[in-house]
């Protein structure tokens, strides 16, 4: 058996079922594996769905030109539909999206602009409002618009649902999804209650994002709108894709807690999965006290993890944002091992002789130099040999004039991977500044001394 082209093979996900992150929860609990479509994404069935029924509708023509705002999946999926069907694709993101999401739309040939993430949605800037500048300039496009086309939605009404209907054999009790565009909950969830009406959709949320209060508020309060690195659920206006009267409640999760369960599901479970299906997971545990014996929960799991290798895959960049309780060495724990010590520095007014003379009496082979105090650049035994060699009378000018570069500067909670690739010919230390606001240098020395004894 073959397909005739890679759309045929979207959707008939598997169902798995988690066996560690969820062992302290009652019930029965599955993970539905959107991974497994060919762009890796739930996305998929949605974008093939607007498609068709655009070309239907006569919105879309041959030769046409696909315009979006998408966080990357969504755009993969039209893209991808694109290339088999012949239509060019352009592409609005915002910053706050990985680099592999950007760079894997482009791989399939599309146009990707890249716009601010903290601007209104109304802003001239935002991606909303420059995917629909974009659809008004450019001849012959459609705008596939996935937060208000509703064939979002019944795409997921008609398979999603059907299929998670099926696999469980009608037993689910609950979904559990985040929620982003809506179209997943909202289709899938009114196609199963219609089967069962019992069965309870819970809709998982981040802070930073409007709708938990919406669903219990009626009120769009956008005092609860600020920055979160979670993606691909959470907005900052309610798309009309999102039915709150399918959606029984809301569950918000950190940034945190979304980031490492992520990881977690791949460390425990063994699937690589993005980030909405570790704040799903979060979500689900904080929401499992009201679980039974006999409940049968499904999980949707989004997308792949490889869209996310630069960011919650990424050890140096959780420490930076303090997700991470580093259980390698930092640049605070190779400080706590050496000791204090005092860190000498040369004032930039001084001599070059009377540095390098300090340098000397203290076995030292580089130091910072300072101007009113503060660290500004740098001076090695080769750059007082160079400058000595080319020029004797230089012993007595001021050590500033032949000062390099300043040591790279880190902080406290920097890896020792990182510490060790930015040490190197031109740099052979790096700068910290403790919590009491001292200067400390640390030496390649330094990190050796720190690694035998672990």
């Amino acid at each position: 058996m073959w397909y005739n082209n890679i759309l045929e093979t979207i959707g008939n996900t598997p169902l798995v079922k988690l066996n560690k992150v969820t062992k302290h929860l009652k019930g029965t609990v599955l993970a539905k594996i959107e991974t497994t479509n060919p762009g890796n994404s739930i996305k998929d069935r949605m974008a093939i769905k607007m498609i068709e029924d655009a070309e239907e509708a006569g919105l879309l023509k041959p030769g046409g030109t696909i315009i979006e705002g998408t966080s990357g999946n969504t755009g993969m999926g039209l893209a991808m539909a694109a290339v088999v069907k012949g239509y060019k694709c352009i592409f609005t993101t915002t910053d706050k999206q990985s680099k592999e999401k950007i760079d894997a739309l482009r791989a399939f040939g599309a146009e990707v602009i890249v716009c601010p993430t903290n601007v209104d949605p109304e802003d001239p800037r935002s991606y909303y409002s420059v995917s629909s500048r974009l659809v008004k300039e450019v001849p012959n496009a459609w705008k596939a618009n996935q937060y208000d086309n509703l064939s979002n939605a019944q795409a997921h009404y008609e398979q999603t649902g059907p299929e998670i209907w099926a696999q469980t054999e009608g037993k689910i009790t609950h979904l559990v999804v985040g929620v982003g565009t809506g179209g997943t909950i909202s289709g899938a969830g009114r196609y199963l209650r219609e089967q069962n009406p019992n069965i309870k959709i819970w809709g998982i949320d981040t802070y930073g994002s409007v709708f938990k209060k919406y669903k219990e508020t009626g009120v769009l309060d956008k005092a609860e709108i600020y920055p979160y690195i979670t993606e691909g659920i959470g907005e900052d206006f309610i798309p009309a894709n999102v039915d709150f009267e399918v959606i029984d409640l809301f569950e918000k999760v950190t940034d945190k807690d979304a980031a490492l369960m992520t990881r977690e599901l791949a460390r425990q479970e063994g699937i690589f999965a993005g980030n909405s299906a570790g704040s799903a997971i979060a979500g689900l545990l904080q929401l499992g006290k009201s679980l039974k014996e006999d409940d049968l929960v499904v999980v949707i799991f989004h997308d792949h993890g490889s869209r996310y290798m630069g960011k919650m895959y990424n050890e140096d960049w959780l420490r930076e944002r303090g997700f991470l309780k580093d259980k390698k060495l930092t640049a605070q724990s190779i400080l706590q091992k050496r000791g204090d010590q005092d860190t000498i520095m040369a004032d930039g007014a001084q001599s070059i002789l009377e540095t390098f003379n300090l340098m000397k009496a203290l076995n030292i082979s580089q130091i910072p130099v300072t101007q009113q105090g503060m660290v500004v650049s740098k001076v090695t035994e080769s750059d007082i040999l160079n400058a000595l060699l080319d020029n004797p009378s230089l012993k007595s000018a001021a050590v500033e004039t032949i000062a390099s570069k300043v040591f790279p500067f880190v902080d406290l909670n920097t890896s020792i991977d990182k510490i060790s690739t930015l040490i190197d010919k031109e740099n052979q230390a790096v700068l910290v500044e403790d919590v009491h606001g001292k200067i400390n240098i640390i030496t390649q020395y330094d990190i050796i001394n720190a690694i035998s004894e672990i």
